[in-house]
Order: structure tokens, then C-alpha cells, then sequence
């Protein structure tokens, strides 16, 4: 514990602090040594919380516990973040009603699981010169999604390309 004392009472180089002690009430502003020995009565470490302020705030409690609730709290947040993941699904302008259909409904699956999709026609050879068809395949996969979906990126050209974005609708 020595070591540890040290290292969180050596990197505190100002003359006074604004001491909060162990129970969470406020000490006011006193000398760095005084606050130091306090500390050490206690048998629990002093540590600078707020070094921008003026004084440093600093607080004695154990090191070790502030530092696993410290840890514990990011764990938590972490936790409660949601990932979303971008899916992709190609085609190409001459594609089959049928099998429109089926990815479209792979579509609709990733919406539901809350992922963006980037549905994309892929042109190639003479193709180029008909991208309109391109356009048609995608306001139909619009049509079949029944609004399930937030229109991030409306269809554009990118190279031999032409693609959308798609996001799910927000929960409620």
C-alpha cells in the first residue's frame, strides 16, 4: 500500500488542495501536507479528482475501490451501447421478380435487427448506358419495404454503381 500511497500522493505538487474527506463532506481549502497526514490517519489515499480547479479538489478514499467502480461504470455504459452494423446487399438491373423479393425480405430482417443496409446495383458492360434501370430496381425494393425503414442516402451513382441507405425506424 506504500507504494500505491505514493504514487497517488506524489503527483500532487501544489501547496493547497480543497479537501473532501472519506465521508463525502467538505474540509475547505488547507495545506497539501496537512491533507496528506489526514490521509494516512485514515489509513486510505489522498487523490487529486479535479487538478483544473482552483485549488485541486482532492478527496481521501481507497485507491483501489475508486478505481474498480471507476471501471465498473464503464463496463456498465459499454453495456447499454448499441451496435449497429452496416449490411450490404447487391443486385444487378436485370434481376428476377423473385428474387427481388427474397432479398428484399433479407432487407427487411436487417432493419428489424436495428442494422443499416446499403442496397447497391451493380452495372456492367453496355448496362452503363441504361442506369435508369438501375433506378426502377430500387424505388421497387422501396415499395416492397412498406415504409419500415428511414431513407438515409436516396440512390446515386458511384462509379458502376448505383446505391441507397437505409436505416431503421426509431423505436419507441
Amino acid at each position: 500500500m506504500a507504494t500505491k500511497e505514493l504514487r497517488i500522493n506524489s503527483a500532487i505538487r501544489v501547496k493547497e488542495v480543497r479537501l473532501i474527506d472519506s465521508e463525502g463532506t467538505q474540509g475547505g481549502v488547507i495545506p497539501t501536507s496537512e491533507a496528506l497526514s489526514l490521509a494516512k490517519e485514515a489509513g486510505l489515499d489522498l487523490v487529486e479528482i479535479a487538478p483544473q480547479a482552483s485549488p485541486p479538489v482532492c478527496r481521501i478514499l481507497d485507491y483501489g475501490k475508486f478505481k474498480f467502480e471507476q471501471e465498473k461504470r464503464i463496463r456498465d455504459s459499454k453495456k447499454k451501447q448499441k451496435l449497429v452494423k452496416n449490411k450490404e446487399i447487391r443486385m444487378q438491373p436485370k434481376i428476377e421478380k423473385h428474387d427481388l423479393e427474397f432479398k428484399t425480405n433479407h432487407i427487411k430482417e436487417f432493419l428489424e435487427e436495428g442494422n443499416k443496409v446499403k442496397v447497391t446495383v451493380r452495372f456492367r458492360g453496355r448496362e452503363m448506358a441504361h442506369t435508369e434501370l438501375g433506378r426502377v430496381v430500387l424505388e421497387r425494393v422501396l415499395e416492397l419495404l412498406d415504409n419500415s425503414f428511414v431513407v438515409e442516402r436516396p440512390p446515386q451513382m458511384e462509379g458502376r454503381f448505383m446505391s441507397m441507405t437505409l436505416n431503421p425506424k426509431a423505436k419507441k
